[in-house]
């Protein structure tokens, strides 16, 4: 019962400061814009810009995946052929980003964003 008690009191306490301190950084400080003056076409760039290149992350991921599968294999058939093919659709989705990433470049400059 007292646990109890001592616990809600600490999590009221805790939302009251925090509730506190919000108020008094919205009244201290003018917010403003994190990414300045950007266009709606600049900012739709440096998002796909930044999906591909997360993307990009993951298709590395990926190939250390399909080789350590092919690494790991001991000569099983199947397992080989499994790494193979993570490794040759990986390759394959590399080609896809740096193809989408380069047609993405080209008509953001194109459009002289």
């Amino acid at each position: 019962m007292i646990k109890n008690l001592i616990i809600s009191f600490l999590i009221i306490l805790f939302v009251v400061f925090c509730f506190i301190s919000f108020v008094e950084i919205a009244d201290a400080a003018q917010l403003t814009n994190p990414l300045g003056k950007v266009t709606p076409q600049v900012l739709i760039g440096k998002v796909i810009n930044a999906i591909l290149g997360m993307v990009g992350s993951i298709a590395l991921l990926m190939f250390v995946y399909g080789g350590f599968l092919w690494l790991t294999a001991g000569g099983n058939p199947e397992q080989i052929k499994k790494g193979k093919d993570v490794l040759v659709w990986a390759s394959i989705g590399l080609v896809v980003i740096f193809t989408s990433y380069a047609l993405v470049h080209f008509i953001i400059k194109a459009l002289g964003v």
